[in-house]
């Protein structure tokens, strides 16, 4: 089975804070290297944009599952 949900809003949502995750780490080290505190705000970015992807990525394969199951009813019934 595949990491990435479907293809949907809840995938591009996921992918993009995947992305802002990414990205706000690289800016947590540069800030860090550069002696700056503000990296502390790149880790605080980066751990809510990780819960985000998490979050949907969870939320677009309950919604699969319960089509799968709304799919298996119908067609049984």
């Amino acid at each position: 089975m595949s990491f990435l949900p479907a293809p949907g809003p809840t995938r591009r949502l996921a992918l993009m804070a995947l992305a802002v995750c990414v990205l706000s780490v690289a800016a947590a080290v540069v800030a860090f290297v550069e002696g700056s505190f503000v990296g502390i705000v790149w880790i605080l970015l980066a751990g809510i944009s990780s819960n985000m992807a998490w979050f949907y990525v969870r939320k677009s394969k309950q919604e699969a599952q319960q089509a799968q199951q709304a799919q298996q009813a119908g067609a049984a019934g």
